[in-house]
């Protein structure tokens, strides 16, 4: 089985278990609030009123609605109409609704979410959206797919595409806080040959899992990359 196979395979594999994530609303990864580093380091972009911002794997992202009051036009993809309904519902947002090829399109003013697999968008859907906001898409997904995730992206985007990518990634052993302040290789590997990469800002956090008790307190880099696509 070739590394493409193996992709879609493990592709194929990870759509029911996120579905099943949230038809059990085990969704306890959503945040309650918008992002602090979307809010602190957005405008640093420079972007113009009005201008789309797509936002893969969005779920049920309250950054949406702030990326749309600031008065972009927001286009998210989800896969779970769950969560798709969930982000209308909770947030009292009037919408309409229409099939969009493979997809089916949930609108509500200047914010939009197509619900379906991010892996079936083409250019076609995001004509106008050059922007990419990705706080938790790529790190959501398994490590055995994300090569497959950033090609898909570097496909469906403009040849001038921006990203505005958030991480968390954990200390490696023994790794100082000199040496986190660098791009990690797994960032490196994925976005290199497509994209120039600036780590803007980087905040270590000393913090251990809830969900286990008496887990070990670990290190955390809280960072926020700035990628511009190169051209082809």
């Amino acid at each position: 089985m070739n590394e493409s196979t193996q992709a879609n395979y493990a592709v194929n594999q990870d759509n029911p278990l996120w579905l099943q994530f949230w038809q059990d609303q085990r969704v306890d990864f959503h945040q309650t609030e918008v992002n602090p580093l979307l809010a602190k380091f957005w405008i640093n972009l420079e972007l113009e009123y009005g201008c789309g911002v797509f936002v893969p794997l969005c779920g049920k992202s309250l950054d949406m609605l702030w990326l749309a009051q600031q008065g972009h036009a927001v286009l998210g993809v989800e896969l779970s109409p769950v969560a798709v309904a969930a982000f209308f519902r909770e947030n009292q947002l009037k919408f309409t609704k229409q099939r969009c090829g493979q997809f089916t399109l949930w609108q509500s003013g200047r914010l939009g979410i197509l619900c379906g697999d991010y892996f079936a968008l083409n250019k076609k859907h995001l004509i106008g959206f050059e922007t990419v906001y990705d706080r938790s898409a790529l790190t959501a997904l398994p490590e055995t797919i994300r090569r497959l995730y950033v090609a898909q992206l570097r496909k469906i985007m403009p040849h001038k595409a921006r990203v505005f990518l958030l991480t968390v990634e954990d200390a490696a052993e023994h790794e100082t806080l000199a040496q986190a302040i660098e791009v990690s290789a797994e960032i490196k590997a994925l976005y290199q040959n497509d994209f120039s990469i600036e780590l803007a800002y980087v905040e270590s956090v000393f913090e251990s899992d809830v969900t286990a008790e008496n887990s070990p307190v670990k290190r955390a880099e809280y960072k926020v990359y700035r990628l511009s696509a190169e051209s082809p």
